[in-house]
């Protein structure tokens, strides 16, 4: 068997955006891929962009033109990859007009299948007669770019509100909120696989469920509304029934311009066990600082 392919990738943003970079990372080894450290060495690059702040569309232009000198095969996706440009186009194309593909956030098939296109996936004669596992039997928890100790668990997707200061909902769309039955199994893997505190990110947090009118979801066949307070609790179930979690703790991060009755929040934290604690009110700049974390 040949030496399989390598993929350089480099993760911008905010923690949101991390979790996308979990998920492509964790296909591409799913599916045979390797990742690189260096892009001179990789088969080619994959940059998640941040286009939130003039900092952060200036850092991922630049870390694309880097890719592209040293590399030159470079896949370009996250909010920078929606971003307009002069005459409507994409601003990343127009910046780097020989990136191989630009998709927006969230587009891990798109991100593949872009990869498929330019780096084919390594034929293994083992497991490509293999028929695709369901769903729920496949490792739910992933790749994680965190250390162990802790994750992020991303409930939903974009927003609703039209601030006239944010750019979110141009760039990641309309509140899409994940099933409550996916968010809770995610976590519980998580748990299970060592993580001691969850921070649940998202857009809007305390907006989750909105969309789906808090529709009644199931989980370990019992109903749970897809509601925050409803997620809360059963975090707290999931985090107490693990095992070896005894000094585990949860942490949710909820929105500072959250539009939603305070006592929301406070409904939520009540639901959580005692050595849970909601993460700091930080709004939309402190939320974008991770890119040079990360």
């Amino acid at each position: 068997m040949g030496r399989a392919p390598t993929v350089g990738f480099v993760s911008l943003g905010c923690p949101k955006a991390l979790t996308d970079s979990e998920l492509i990372l964790t296909q591409l080894r799913a599916e045979g891929y390797e990742t690189s450290k260096t892009f001179a060495g990789a088969d080619l690059v994959i940059v998640n962009t941040c286009g939130f702040i003039d900092d952060a569309v200036k850092e991922s232009l630049d870390t694309i033109g880097e890719a592209l000198a040293e590399n030159g095969k470079v896949i370009v996706t996250g909010c920078l990859g929606a971003k307009a440009g002069a005459g409507g186009g994409k601003l990343v194309s127009q910046v780097h007009p020989k990136v191989l593909a630009v998709t927006g956030p969230h587009a891990t098939q798109e991100v593949m299948d872009a990869v498929h296109l330019h780096v084919p996936k390594p034929h293994d004669p083992f497991v490509d007669l293999v028929p695709a596992a369901r769903a729920e039997f496949r490792g739910v928890a992933g790749i994680k770019l965190t250390p162990r100790h802790y994750a992020y668990l991303k409930i939903s997707e974009g927003c609703n509100h039209r601030c006239s200061f944010c750019i979110i909902p141009s760039l990641r769309g309309d509140l899409v909120s994940r099933p409550i039955g996916d968010v809770l199994n995610e976590a519980r893997a998580l748990f299970e696989s060592g993580v001691k505190e969850l921070l649940v990110v998202s857009q809007d947090t305390s907006a989750y469920g909105v969309d789906l009118k808090y529709r009644t979801g199931f989980w370990d066949g019992k109903p749970v509304k897809t509601r925050l307070f409803e997620l809360c609790e059963a975090l707290g179930h999931a985090g107490r029934s693990a095992r070896r979690l005894g000094a585990a703790a949860l942490r949710v991060s909820i929105s500072a311009r959250r539009r939603h009755p305070a006592a929301d929040g406070r409904r939520a934290r009540a639901a959580l066990p005692g050595r849970a604690f909601p993460a700091c009110p930080s709004g939309h700049a402190q939320a974008h600082e991770a890119p040079g974390q990360w």
